[in-house]
């Protein structure tokens, strides 16, 4: 007999009866990415999501091969989401602001989809958020598959802020994306770190406060750099 986790983002557990239950394919991955989003990669058995999931680990190897083709599969199933939903949102605000474009107008358009998908009552999207942010910091692979599934909607923000700013330097950008990137990945995790740091006057699932401060300090971090053009690693 499965027994419910209590926790809202868990996945019930035991078998399900051959035939019966939700798409078993979704299941799996949504086991998956419930799993991975808290112990990485490595951390993380093809047997236990099946335990996680209610299936028997040979569906697994059926439906995705090895547990780095789950992982895969995982990672692509939301990232293609967020990719059209921002190419769709920039595409929006270059075509609305055409002569009278701004680095925040571009950066909202580029990180606001993402909070609005963390806003919603699926939980699904936290994990995932949290799944990316583990990914942006894994050295040995973490920039191998950050570029396989996010390069090409990250070049098209470069070139927005390209046409907002065009006195800046391609690498300075690409370095502001870099730091941007950090900001906004650790927003969507939700770590709790800043409700510890400021005695609970901050709290990090209050998104609403993010989205009122992290456009602007990002916006405002990029024009600097572009004012100050710093010379070092020219």
């Amino acid at each position: 007999m499965a027994r419910a986790n209590t926790t809202q983002t868990s996945m019930p557990r035991g078998r399900r009866p051959k035939g019966q239950g939700p798409d078993l394919r979704q299941a799996i991955l949504d086991a998956a990415e419930f799993l991975f989003s808290r112990h990485g990669f490595y951390g993380v058995t093809v047997r236990q999501v099946a335990a996680e999931a209610g299936v028997d680990t040979a569906l697994i190897h059926y439906y995705f091969g090895g547990k780095r083709e789950l992982f895969d599969a995982v990672f692509a199933r939301r990232a293609a989401i967020l990719n059209e939903a921002r190419l769709e949102a920039m595409q929006a605000y270059l075509a609305s602001h055409a002569g009278r474009l701004s680095v925040e107008g571009v950066i909202e358009a580029f990180i606001a989809p993402l909070l609005d998908r963390s806003n919603t009552d699926e939980p699904g999207w936290k994990n995932y958020f949290r799944l990316v942010a583990l990914v942006n910091n894994t050295p040995a692979w973490g920039g191998e598959t950050m570029h396989r599934f996010f390069d090409p909607v990250v070049h098209k923000l470069v070139e927005a802020l390209k046409a907002a700013l065009p006195e800046a330097e391609l690498r300075d950008l690409y370095w502001c994306y870099q730091f941007l990137t950090g900001s906004m990945m650790l927003a969507l995790s939700e770590t709790g770190r800043i409700d510890q740091l400021s005695a609970g006057l901050c709290r990090s699932t209050d998104l609403q406060a993010v989205r009122a401060r992290l456009f602007a300090y990002c916006a405002a971090g990029i024009e600097e750099v572009v004012r100050r053009r710093p010379t070092v690693g020219a």
